[in-house]
């Protein structure tokens, strides 16, 4: 962080020495605003970065735009302000909305870009600013395809290895529910029959008693007249 912001009071001197000698309004003020990230895949193949910017009292004439790159230990100057390489790098301006387009992207273009705008007839140091910088990260291409289609067929074998372990645990548990319902009701029906038994061997003992009683009777009947 300390060298990133040591280079950037060196583009602040870089300003002042490109645009030294020219001016006249002094309370010009321009405020910068660069996204902090951006992330692209190289088979975009190109990239878009933005810069927009404000002014307060500065002129109508159009701002003098700047693009740095900086990379670990050094910074490169993209378009200052014009582009030193136009197949690679190009600045599109509309108002106050500026886009550096970078083509035939590469992971290698992964850096930190940072926007410069100032007004050439203002000698105020507030005329001359950059942004915070954009941090552009390049992943590289996706998967081609010859990876890519083992990659389905794998999965999709595996999807059908799952489906059939899952049928299978189904249809598991459905023949032990029913044969658990099965056992239920060969109980139930058990169970009925011993009742039905011990029903039946209770109605023969009554009708036993019935008819028996009747002879007890008689017997002491015959005993009492006697």
């Amino acid at each position: 962080m300390a060298s990133f912001n040591k280079f950037k009071n060196m583009l602040m001197l870089a300003f002042d020495w490109i645009l030294y000698g020219a001016g006249v309004a002094g309370q010009c003020r321009v405020t910068v605003t660069q996204p902090r990230f951006q992330q692209a895949d190289s088979s975009m193949n190109n990239v878009s970065l933005t810069c927009t910017f404000s002014t307060s009292g500065c002129s109508s004439s159009p701002p003098e735009v700047l693009w740095f790159r900086f990379l670990t230990n050094a910074h490169q100057d993209l378009c200052t302000p014009g582009c030193t390489d136009h197949q690679k790098y190009k600045v599109h301006s509309s108002k106050n909305n500026i886009l550096l387009e970078i083509k035939e992207l590469t992971v290698d273009d992964s850096a930190v870009y940072i926007c410069g705008i100032a007004f050439s007839d203002s000698d105020s140091p507030l005329s001359k600013q950059t942004g915070d910088g954009t941090v552009l990260t390049v992943t590289g291409k996706q998967h081609s395809n010859g990876k890519l289609i083992p990659m389905i067929i794998a999965s999709s074998l595996l999807f059908l290895y799952s489906s059939a372990v899952l049928t299978s645990f189904v249809v598991y548990k459905n023949v032990a529910l029913n044969q658990n319902i099965l056992n239920n009701l060969q109980k139930i029906n058990s169970g009925r029959k011993v009742f039905q038994a011990i029903a039946q061997e209770l109605q023969k003992q009554r009708y036993a008693q019935h008819y028996q009683e009747p002879d007890d009777l008689e017997d002491d009947t015959v005993y009492q007249n006697r």
